[in-house]
């Protein structure tokens, strides 16, 4: 039998960074996106972010590619945002992406992170966080 386990950790925001996913609007739609996330078949193990971002844990199937997976996901979040009352005017994510493997020792931690988010961004703005993932640190 084999084993197959790549996780994912992929960060991508609000287009100009706007402040649009506020704690009520988040909390609605993370839920919303595990949902149409389990409907395709793609596992989400962790979902979280700020105002202008987001975080997610994915764990892929060997046969699943990450660029259609994340094409998906925020087609299907733009979507279904721009068709609630949730948001006054046309929501968009910003073209940019980062994704970084996690080794399953790691998993932990970084489901932590992502759990802890609003506590985090509390003392860093999303670019700090950003410079700091790029060093390599957290």
């Amino acid at each position: 039998m084999v084993n197959v386990f790549l996780y994912v950790h992929v960060i991508w925001s609000t287009r100009n960074r706007e402040q649009l996913l506020v704690r009520p609007v988040r909390f609605v739609f993370f839920e919303q996106l595990k949902k149409h996330a389990e409907e395709k078949g793609i596992r989400l193990l962790e979902v979280n972010g700020g105002a202008d971002h987001i975080h997610l844990l994915l764990q892929l199937h060997p046969a699943q590619n990450l660029s259609q997976v994340m094409r998906m996901l925020r087609l299907d979040a733009e979507e279904w945002l721009n068709g609630t009352q949730l948001l006054k005017g046309n929501f968009e994510w910003s073209d940019e992406i980062i994704a970084y493997s996690v080794s399953p020792a790691s998993l932990k931690p970084v489901k932590d992170f992502i759990e802890k988010q609003e506590e985090y961004h509390q003392t860093r703005t999303f670019e700090t966080e950003i410079e700091v993932f790029m060093k390599g640190n957290r």
